[in-house]
């Protein structure tokens, strides 16, 4: 048993609403400024629809994940190391801009200052990319004006197979909302495909990074990354992904997209696993037994054994003790509710989801039965509108039976708190009927509904010879100590230093201002995109001799191009829970 750590998310589908509040929370942290307009770390989709970018879950068009060879070992399914050399000047298999959508914005300046006249100015949308005057005729989330019609519908990869099951009838269609962001996968097939080695895991809580100096854009982990969340950025020629906001999540604050949901519905942990399992599990024959193979890898955190193991890995007791509480361990193994998205990949994701059941007590009550009645929701669950075969194509590999015990577990939870919120006598068989014991189920109703932040975001602060000076409090800093930088023509961000959240400004600056690492090494040659306004070339940026090119840029330029590092050494940790690069072929 090899125990390491990771952060991990869960997202209850439940009560997301389509706000795209975390999308545009994510979009400013991270990537408002130039070269990456069209990219989205956090998404929001429509389903049924196409996603984004479009059919990026078609994997015999985009090659991405893993596969099982005939030999019973997992390979790339886009090729292996000797395939990648005979095409390491080809472009790889990836979605165009037109897959994922031109960036545009408006022509304000005519809407504004255009003269008093007969008619109304209207301002035209502008490409981002060209500056020309455009069409919009597709986007991010595009699929949300058509949700539910045939317009995209029929071409959603999920439904393949299903197509008689699904209704069109306006009266019967049927659409929920899916965030998505990078899964930080234990087996990431995009850190595998890398030939340069710029992506890992980093060693300490598995999230998964790009070291901007090692990378060389290839590109190949766009084409190996099946769920497409890593972007290129043609202005600096390097990939970019979401980096699970480790900086807040190093300080004990949640991730920018959890932090600013509306609807409450994400939950962040720490989880412990056994790394030696990794590859077991990903490479069992079925399909469908993924789900089951990789909750075994997940530990008991509450398991002396475990707790033993742990210690002896070097994980910190209050770490232990964040993976005693996490919400995520409890919903993925306690009360199993939360499913992984797409576990054929066999990439082994991070970020799980609580499938959706809203629609049937609406759909109930409507038709004159009580929608709460635990005997109507049973019995409506094989009857609802959004299809258990599309969820379990989603989640479970096309396996029903799963995603059935999910929304029996919500349905029941439903039904028995109903008759404690009433003042009645709450009913013992409600909870036993799915397997559950009363106090199970009601703590599980506390934390899908009345949890407090500290319960739905349990994150243990990172363990640095400076730990105490990253405990910053949010009142020691406020939105005048820093500058919000100049507007582009086009109102893409650019200009001064923009920290990554105003509650840890103090520690940022003192982190990037120094000429060390907090864990120990040099910053020489490192470069902070979250500071870089897209001008000129940082020094480091662009590989080259000596390092790198920067040699004739200003120093402005060059105070611009330091800053926080994008992880620890690479080296340290490319092999954890990943498979070894000897197992790929």
């Amino acid at each position: 048993m090899r125990v390491m750590a990771q952060m991990a998310m869960v997202m209850n589908l439940d009560k997301c609403i389509g706000c795209h509040t975390c999308s545009v929370t994510c979009k400013q942290a991270w990537t408002n400024r130039a070269g990456t307009e069209y990219v989205w770390f956090n998404n929001v989709e429509t389903r049924p629809g196409l996603g984004y970018p479009r059919r990026y879950e078609d994997q015999d068009e985009w090659q991405g994940g893993w596969v099982l060879g005939k030999n019973g070992r997992l390979k790339l399914r886009a090729g292996g190391r000797f395939k990648k050399l005979l095409n390491i000047f080809v472009n790889p298999k990836m979605p165009s801009i037109q897959d994922y959508y031109e960036p545009w914005t408006y022509d304000y300046e005519t809407l504004l200052n255009a003269p008093a006249g007969k008619h109304f100015p209207v301002a035209r949308p502008h490409s981002l990319i060209s500056g020309k005057p455009m069409n919009i005729s597709w986007s991010a989330n595009w699929d949300d004006d058509l949700g539910g019609s045939m317009e995209t519908m029929h071409q959603d990869v999920m439904l393949k197979g299903i197509e008689d099951k699904v209704t069109t009838d306006f009266e019967s269609t049927f659409m929920f909302y899916l965030p998505r962001i990078c899964e930080h996968c234990l087996n990431p097939s995009c850190a595998a495909s890398c030939p340069s080695g710029a992506i890992y895991k980093r060693e300490e809580d598995g999230i998964v990074l790009v070291d901007q100096e090692q990378c060389r854009g290839w590109r190949m982990c766009i084409s190996g990354c099946p769920y497409k969340k890593v972007y290129f950025n043609h202005k600096t020629g390097k990939a970019e992904k979401c980096t699970f906001c480790f900086p807040r999540i190093e300080v004990g604050i949640p991730t920018v997209c959890s932090e600013t949901c509306v609807g409450r519905l994400r939950y962040i942990g720490l989880v412990l696993y056994d790394a030696d399992r990794v590859l077991e599990a990903a490479s069992v024959e079925d399909d469908q037994d993924l789900y089951e193979a990789q909750r075994s890898v997940f530990l008991d955190p509450r398991d002396p054994a475990v707790v033993a193991e742990a210690e002896r890995a070097g994980i910190p007791s209050d770490w232990i003790t964040a993976a005693q509480r996490s919400p995520v361990y409890r919903l993925i193994n306690d009360y199993k509710v939360a499913l992984p998205l797409h576990p054929e990949y066999r990439t082994m994701p991070m970020v799980w989801y609580i499938p959706p059941l809203s629609p049937v007590v609406d759909a109930l009550a409507g038709s004159g039965h009580d929608g709460e009645d635990k005997d109507n929701l049973f019995n409506a669950i094989e009857t609802l509108r959004i299809p258990i075969e599309y969820l379990a194509n989603l989640f479970t590999a096309g396996d029903v039976k799963p995603v059935d015990g999910v929304l029996r577990k919500l349905a029941a939870m439903r039904s028995y708190m109903r008759d404690i919120n009433l003042g009645r006598d709450p009913d013992g068989s409600i909870p036993a009927a799915v397997g559950m014991e009363e106090e199970d189920m009601y703590d599980m109703f506390r934390l899908l509904a009345l949890a407090k932040y500290e319960e739905r975001y349990v994150i243990p602060t990172a363990h640095a010879e400076e730990a105490h000076a990253l405990e910053e409090l949010a009142t020691e800093c406020s939105v005048s100590d820093y500058q919000t930088g100049n507007q582009g023509a086009f109102g893409e961000g650019s200009g001064s230093l923009t920290p990554i959240a105003v509650e840890n400004f103090q520690m940022l600056q003192a982190r990037q201002t120094a000429d060390t690492l907090v864990g120990g090494g040099s910053k020489e040659g490192r470069v902070n995109l979250l500071n870089w306004d897209g001008k000129g070339m940082p020094e480091g940026l662009f590989p080259g001799q000596g390092g790198s090119l920067g040699a004739g840029i200003s120093e402005e330029a060059r105070r611009e191009g330091e800053g926080m590092p994008m992880g620890s050494d690479p080296s340290a940790s490319h092999d954890r829970g990943a498979i070894p690069p000897e197992d790929i072929r």
